[in-house]
């Protein structure tokens, strides 16, 4: 009995073919630029051998159902749709989990990685020419003049000195979104990794026991075909980010480090305040403490969202008014005890800005504990 369904066959699409790569193609409102890339592919690769992975996490314009759409007519095309996990190194590490083809590529869904490199990259790894394939924007013959961001031109330097003292490894363009390696590797790398934030490349390479040789290519860097960045100017922190924890985190988790970060900036947003109301406005302490507080968890809250939850990020004006709520609900009880505690040794006699920073330090454990989960981690 022939099985093979009959879009399926008209799409041209074969499954006699053993599978040998998986293209894993994390995705956030991307619904438009699916077909069009996996004609790329299929251009690129030929008609069998590869099958593409959709890793979605909900995206509010559909593109999981898009992808599932072209999957009932396409079987080398599948989709996995993420609820309450947000990330593209976490989708890339899914993907890395989800498929049998002996060899995985990452790479963007927006067509600005061109599917043309696919064949060399494989051939490179088939060989053994590396052990990791990487389409570099910085490698010599590469462009980026398409993209029209000068700006992350500049950023190549300092981060290819950090990433090379870390990795061990020579890299034009330690974080690029476009690699390919075998999937046995990356599966074996993966107990090891942050899945933290963009930079999955750097997360492999800095994990491995060993330096990786890399082979790159490179790449002529294009502008998005539609929808918008999922980076944005907080690329820095994450890479930074990646790298304390590649070297730090073991010991301090990440999240907390950037909560605690965040914190700490929030702290003199707290003093300013304190100090403002209290001298300025002349209002007795508990009342300044308390509306130091409030304003000290609004500032950690946008902070926060922007930085140490920027791959879980809350978006929208409902989402974030929500957002915030939870933020300051769930802190109500630690900013209670700090006003409390901070109340108390003032009263005793502790000068006023110790006895602030007594009531901080007591609130913020219970703050990070209950907002990782009630605020960022249920969406």
């Amino acid at each position: 009995m022939d099985m093979t369904h009959p879009e399926a066959a008209k799409s041209g699409a074969s499954t006699a073919q053993v599978l040998e790569l998986a293209i894993i193609l994390p995705t956030l409102n991307e619904r438009g630029n699916l077909a069009p890339l996996v004609e790329r592919i299929e251009a690129a690769l030929g008609q069998g051998g590869w099958e593409v992975l959709i890793v979605d996490d909900n995206s509010a314009d559909g593109t999981a159902d898009e992808a599932r759409r072209i999957a009932l007519i396409d079987p080398r095309v599948r989709v996995i749709q993420r609820i309450g996990r947000r990330g593209l190194a976490s989708a890339a590490i899914e993907g890395f989990c989800a498929t049998a083809a002996p060899y995985c590529a990452v790479m963007d869904a927006d067509h600005q990685h061109d599917p043309a490199l696919l064949p060399l990259m494989l051939d490179a790894l088939k060989s053994g020419e590396g052990e990791v394939a990487v389409a570099s924007r910085f490698a010599e013959g590469a462009s980026m003049e398409e993209w029209g961001r000068p700006d992350r031109e500049k950023l190549s330097g300092a981060a290819n000195a950090l990433a090379r003292k870390l990795t061990g490894v020579e890299l034009s363009d330690p974080m690029s979104g476009y690699f390919m390696l075998s999937s046995d590797t990356a599966r074996k790398l993966v107990p090891g990794l942050s899945g933290i934030g963009f930079k999955i490349l750097l997360d492999l390479l800095a994990t491995s026991d060993k330096p990786m040789k890399v082979k790159e290519f490179p790449l002529n860097f294009s502008a998005r075909r539609e929808g918008e960045s999922k980076l944005d100017r907080a690329i820095a922190f994450d890479f930074l980010a990646g790298l304390y924890d590649k070297t730090f985190g073991k010991v301090i988790p990440t999240r907390f480090a950037l909560f605690g970060t965040v914190g700490a900036m929030g702290v003199v947003v707290h003093m300013a305040v304190l100090s403002l109301i209290l001298f300025w406005v002349g209002e007795a302490f508990t009342v300044a403490q308390a509306i130091a507080v409030l304003s000290a968890m609004s500032f950690n809250f946008w902070l926060n969202n922007w930085l140490t939850y920027r791959d879980q990020r809350l978006k929208g004006t409902s989402a974030v008014l929500k957002g915030w709520a939870g933020f300051c609900l769930t802190c109500a009880v630690g900013g209670f005890a700090n006003v409390a505690v901070a109340t108390l040794l003032e009263s005793r006699g502790l000068y006023w800005f110790i006895a602030a920073l007594a009531g901080i330090i007591v609130g913020s454990v219970w703050n990070y504990a209950l907002s990782s989960r009630f605020v960022w981690g249920r969406y």
